[in-house]
């Protein structure tokens, strides 16, 4: 092969521009601290990068974003659940020293204040949010979980359906004084005081449901009481449970009225049903509650439907816990299947490869209306002892300015034995139902003390994914770094090396191209 001046030239050219290639490639190297400046470099570890790159953005996303977030909102909830375990807690102290038969009136009166105080606390603790959502209302997070002042004021009519068993029944103790009602120092003479005796005050025991909540609508046929299923339309289809006709159902006045109508019937020994809207309370007479516990077994869901317009401020929205249909002031209306939906609105947050943690817990986990019936049950109770009270403290003293043997006398006498029984069953009530409360609120202080268990549980979780994500995130940025970083010490070497020899390259190829065929012609 003959070798000219010029295939010398060209190939001299050619490996010294392959050498300031290289030079080039070495210094970007050098200055990037990478290996690759483009796939074509090494197209198996450019490969290789972008699949560790994703797993490092996938792994920051998880343990900076993610997982602070649910830890976040876990601890909103702990704290807020925390609170409520220390007001239980308090409530049922309160509750038990209440149950003391020594306490006075006054007495009394002061610690029910004390409750309806943290009463408050409890379900204001349910508003808490994380970054303006609330926590405890499943999906619906732009939701409080009680009404607001606002909300009340709108009058929103709620027509829900609510689930009960047999043993969500209870008893309660009536006291018949409706004959003292309103007898004082200065009216003990009025006729229809006239015929008091100890024996018009009589004491019944009366089955009874307390709905979730009290000032219900009152309209005639407005409530009942039957199993309620929703047919594949959406529509709600209610049946009434043999021997139970929610026809029959009366609505009383007043809770004085309900409960006379319940105790004559059991005097009779008839069935009888009365709707209560004032207090929510649905009574049974002793034959309808015998009817009704033969017709269901004590696992049956026994739907209840009533309906509700006049809210307060702290009443829990029915649609965290019932299915219920809400009309709104302008007529339209809004449907909420309770049933369907709480078991679907469980909160997730992505916090791993294939792994999820749930973060909030539902308002029915935590937070129950049976407290704030509770503390209304004892304000009743509480009223009627201290009606009864100031009565008999009244015909007291009445009877000591009073001449022994007179007629007024001998009345004042038979009116304040009849008030002084009536006092000892309102006092024996009081103090039942302060005892039972002291079961009660020990059950929601359980409630709630599995739900902050539950919370802890969850939180502990995230702590062992955190870490697991931390060891994770260090393993791949390291193999990250293995397989991209440039050696610079290598790279330095070759970089000095790929110099020298490039300076070699100029001066061998300057002393070979001085000489050509020309100079022997």
């Amino acid at each position: 092969m003959r070798m000219t001046n010029r295939i010398m030239e060209n190939n001299s050219l050619y490996n010294i521009n392959n050498n300031k290639i290289l030079q080039d490639k070495l210094s970007t190297q050098m200055s990037t601290t990478k290996k690759l400046t483009r796939p074509s470099d090494d197209p198996v570890t450019a490969i290789r990068a972008l699949r560790l790159r994703t797993s490092v953005s996938e792994l920051t996303q998880y343990y900076e974003k993610n997982a602070p977030d649910a830890d976040s909102w876990l601890s909103i909830t702990e704290g807020a659940l925390s609170t409520n375990v220390e007001v239980l807690t308090d409530l049922v102290k309160k509750a038990g020293k209440a149950a003391n038969k020594e306490k006075k009136v006054e007495d009394l009166n002061i610690l029910l204040q004390e409750m309806k105080t943290l009463r408050n606390e409890y379900y204001s603790t349910g508003n808490v949010d994380f970054a303006g959502r609330y926590v405890f209302t499943g999906y619906r997070t732009n939701t409080t979980l009680t009404f607001t002042e606002e909300d009340a004021a709108k009058g929103d009519s709620y027509n829900m359906t609510e689930p009960v068993k047999l043993k969500d029944f209870d008893t309660t103790s009536y006291t018949n004084m409706s004959k003292l009602a309103g007898l004082t120092k200065s009216n003990y003479n009025d006729a229809k005081y006239n015929t008091v005796t100890e024996q018009d005050v009589t004491n019944s025991t009366i089955h009874r449901i307390r709905l979730s909540y009290d000032k219900l609508d009152s309209a005639a046929g407005i409530i009942k009481i039957g199993t309620a299923a929703v047919d594949a339309a959406g529509k709600e289809v209610f049946t009434d449970i043999p021997g139970i006709d929610s026809a029959t159902i009366k609505t009383a006045a007043s809770a004085e009225a309900g409960y006379q109508q319940i105790a004559e019937a059991n005097k009779a020994g008839t069935v009888a049903m009365t709707y209560i809207p004032e207090t929510g309370e649905l009574l049974f007479s002793d034959t309808a509650y015998e009817t009704l516990s033969k017709a269901v077994k004590d696992d049956t869901e026994i739907s209840i439907n009533y309906t509700k317009s006049e809210w307060e401020k702290g009443d829990l929205r029915p649609e965290h816990y019932f299915r219920s249909t809400v009309t709104k002031a302008d007529g339209t209306k809004t449907k909420f299947n309770f049933e369907a939906d709480v078991n679907d609105q469980v909160i997730e947050y992505d916090v791993g490869y294939n792994q999820t943690i749930r973060v909030n817990t539902m308002a029915n986990e935590a937070f129950s209306h049976g407290l704030n019936r509770d503390i209304e049950d004892l304000e009743r109770a509480l009223s009627s002892l201290q009606e009864i009270n100031a009565t008999m403290t009244d015909l007291s003293r009445l009877k000591k300015e009073l001449t022994e043997g007179t007629a007024d006398y001998e009345k004042v006498e038979k009116q304040l034995d009849a008030a002084t029984k009536a006092y000892n069953y309102a006092r024996e009530n009081i103090h039942t139902k302060f005892e039972s409360s002291i079961t009660s609120m020990q059950g929601y202080l359980d409630d709630t003390n599995i739900a902050v268990t539950d919370n802890g549980t969850r939180s502990s979780r995230l702590a062992l994914i955190s870490d697991r994500l931390m060891d994770q995130k260090t393993t791949f940025k390291t193999l990250q770094s293995e397989n991209e970083d440039a050696d610079i010490a290598e790279v330095t070497v070759e970089l000095t090396s790929s110099k020298l020899t490039y300076e070699a390259a100029l001066m061998a190829t300057g002393k070979i191209l001085q000489t050509s065929l020309m100079n022997y012609i």
